[in-house]
């Protein structure tokens, strides 16, 4: 009797990490990153020491998004209408998320960092040649003049609605930043095609108006030209 509630209780936690894994958007992406990052790990042939320590702050990411879910379905179960304390709840317990895994990216930094400072990845002399400044720069600068924009049209948030679209905006800027790095064609073709994907995302998840993604787009485009240019590439 005691080995079948052993059992059960293996079976409840399982079906727990399932039902997690299959309604929240979270969980999946916590999951692929974590796959992510330890398949990187042995390529790059960590000590077992340093993918013990990511593996353990991997794990401590997905138990937060898990220990979330249960508030809000716990939440949800005791009231459907709006309430201030079931928000303070909700955010709460998403901030306690957001910790983890910014903790998480610092300790994958630490220990990955080193061991990609000697790796070439042979995309071209220029990627090789250009600082990393000046990418992360033109990445900062479109961030931040998007939430400007979503400042000044007071609609949305940074990560949902408002002028311009945020997503669309980064990954144009990313699109911008292979093509003027690498000058392939090949690699230029599907930065951009991916960058289109991610508009049209926005665009029928109803998320954001044409006006919106367009203005995104050129957005990312024209601040990564501009950086780049300044900086002399």
């Amino acid at each position: 009797m005691s080995i079948r509630k052993v059992l059960d209780s293996f079976n409840y936690a399982i079906a727990g990490v399932v039902h997690a894994l299959r309604t929240q958007r979270n969980m999946r992406i916590h999951f692929t990153a974590a796959f992510l990052v330890l398949g990187l790990g042995l390529y790059l042939r960590l000590s077992p020491r340093d993918l013990l320590v990511l593996f353990f702050a991997i794990t401590l990411v997905i138990v937060a998004e898990m220990f979330n879910t249960a508030i809000e379905a716990v939440v949800d179960l005791h009231t459907k209408e709006f309430h201030p304390l079931a928000r303070v709840a909700k955010n709460v317990a998403a901030g306690a998320v957001l910790m983890a895994a910014l903790s998480s990216v610092v300790v994958a930094y630490i220990i990955i960092y080193p061991h990609l400072e000697g790796l070439s990845f042979h995309l071209g002399p220029k990627v090789e040649e250009t600082p990393l400044s000046v990418t992360v720069t033109a990445f900062l600068l479109v961030m931040v003049l998007v939430g400007i924009g979503k400042a000044w049209s007071a609609k949305g948030t940074y990560v949902k609605g408002g002028l311009p679209s945020g997503h669309t905006a980064v990954a144009f800027a990313g699109g911008t930043v292979l093509a003027l790095l690498t000058g392939s064609a090949l690699v230029t073709t599907v930065a951009f095609v991916i960058a289109l994907l991610v508009a049209h995302s926005r665009l029928d998840a109803e998320v954001h108006s044409l006006f919106e993604v367009v203005a995104g787009a050129l957005l990312g485009i024209l601040v990564t030209m501009i950086v780049f240019r300044l900086a002399g590439w």
